[in-house]
């Protein structure tokens, strides 16, 4: 079994109006030193062994659903998991 971290973020060149709402916040609390707060979208995901790569499963998944390829980018981790 594998366990993997997907990690969702928006593009380095697209606003993040959330993440600017949450600085604007932050700041009104008194944090002026903080400079950037992007905001962002994490899944975890188990797979059972089987003969498909867990790479490719991932890749096709994030492209298709978990992230907006044209605004977001998107790393995971896998780590392999003993059964139970």
């Amino acid at each position: 079994m594998y366990f993997v971290k997907v990690y969702v973020t928006y593009k380095e060149s697209v606003l993040d109006p959330q993440g600017e709402a949450v600085k604007g916040a932050v700041h009104r609390m008194g944090y002026e030193e903080i400079e950037e707060i992007r905001i962002g979208k994490y899944f975890e995901i188990k797979i059972a062994e089987n003969e498909r790569p867990v790479e490719e499963m991932i890749e096709n998944i994030c492209d298709k659903l978990l992230a907006n390829v044209n605004m977001e980018t998107y790393h995971y981790e896998i780590t392999a998991m003993e059964e139970v």
